[in-house]
């Protein structure tokens, strides 16, 4: 006879996709292609994705990636491929994926997983003016290839989706709390019209009513931040070189220039500026660079908080976010970021930064 304090299974909540991505069958995946490892992995630092630092038996040492599901359409991850690998033949530092059994793309386990080198590294130190000007030569190369030819399938960065689109997203889902919601609405809601507001963003979508020139859209590596650069010391060379080696291309899509290069600032204004100096300093010796953009700092900052706080609300089913951002939902976290955002009105009123 069953127990009644037993609980219902139709009460219990699914289990989350990656629950099943066992050790066993990460390297059941690789031997399916042919890559047998060594029975060790260590996982990687990967919220988006779950990713593998995996020896092979033959002594070289590879990083799976296997991809969130839902997240890409099949068509998507292989346009980033390919211009991952475009970048790689144009001599640009990116760890591009692995072509095994002629493919980029394996399915395996029941998801989609790539294979690529592993390639050691440490965070480079913007404080420094040779990093910050290396750093700006090859962003400089990485959007020279980029502007070759658009993206088909891959997101274009714009108001729409990564602000209007996640704030309807938040509230229609009930994510905020009652006593922090109508603040949060209101601040969103004047920060994203302030921005509709911008001219240079009438150039940058390229509507006809504007006189100028649009500011040109190409294909970028979208989320260069520092933990996205692996740095190797020039007085410590190894195999893949000395310098700046970048990682994760799995946000490339469509945008100016800038959204490239502004989230590896940091500190106040004058400390904002020179880094964003020498950037350009290192980024003008191989592309021009068009002043117009710096206008969309503030704005792009701004939209990455907003599209951040919906990144997170639409992940709260996974047992990794949980564990990681356990104060995700609280009003704390929404009182902060309706200070955040009160602070980026002021912001995006002030004169852009200028180089």
């Amino acid at each position: 006879m069953p127990d009644p304090a037993a609980s219902d299974p139709a009460d219990t909540p699914p289990l989350h996709p990656f629950a099943r991505l066992t050790p066993d069958r990460v390297l059941d995946a690789l031997a399916d292609i042919g890559l047998r490892g060594d029975g060790r992995l260590t996982a990687l630092s990967s919220y988006e994705n779950r990713v593998y630092q995996i020896p092979l038996e033959d002594g070289q040492v590879v990083v799976a990636k296997f991809y969130r599901p839902g997240r890409w359409s099949e068509a998507q991850i292989l346009e980033e491929h390919a211009f991952a690998l475009e970048l790689a033949q144009a001599e640009v530092p990116v760890v591009a994926p692995l072509r095994v059994q002629q493919r980029t793309l394996h399915q395996g386990g029941g998801f989609a997983f790539s294979v690529s080198p592993w390639r050691g590294g440490r965070l480079p130190e913007l404080d420094e003016p040779e990093v910050l000007e290396w750093v700006g030569r090859y962003l400089a190369r990485i959007h020279t290839v980029g502007a070759r030819h658009p993206f088909a399938c891959r997101p274009t960065l714009d108001i729409e989706t990564l602000g209007w689109g996640p704030r309807d997203w938040l509230l229609t889902h009930d994510q905020l709390p009652l006593d922090v919601r109508s603040a949060w609405e209101a601040v969103s809601g004047k920060a994203l019209e302030l921005i509709a507001n911008y001219p240079v963003l009438a150039r940058y979508g390229g509507q006809k009513d504007s006189e100028e020139k649009p500011v040109v859209r190409l294909r970028l590596h979208g989320d260069c931040h520092p933990g996205n650069i692996l740095w190797t010391p020039l007085d410590r060379p190894a195999a893949q070189g000395p310098g700046p080696h970048f990682v994760d291309l799995d946000d490339a899509r469509t945008g100016p220039a800038v959204q490239d290069l502004w989230m590896l600032l940091s500190g106040e204004r004058p400390e904002r500026t020179r880094q964003l100096s020498l950037l350009l300093d290192g980024y003008e010796q191989f592309r021009d660079f068009d002043r117009r953009e710096l206008a969309l700092i503030e704005p792009l900052r701004t939209l990455r908080m907003i599209h951040y706080s919906q990144w997170l609300a639409q992940r709260r089913d996974d047992p990794a976010f949980v564990r990681s951002f356990p104060w995700f939902g609280s009003s704390d976290y929404w009182q902060g970021q309706v200070q955040a955002l009160e602070d980026q009105l002021e912001a995006l009123q002030e004169d852009p930064l200028w180089a």
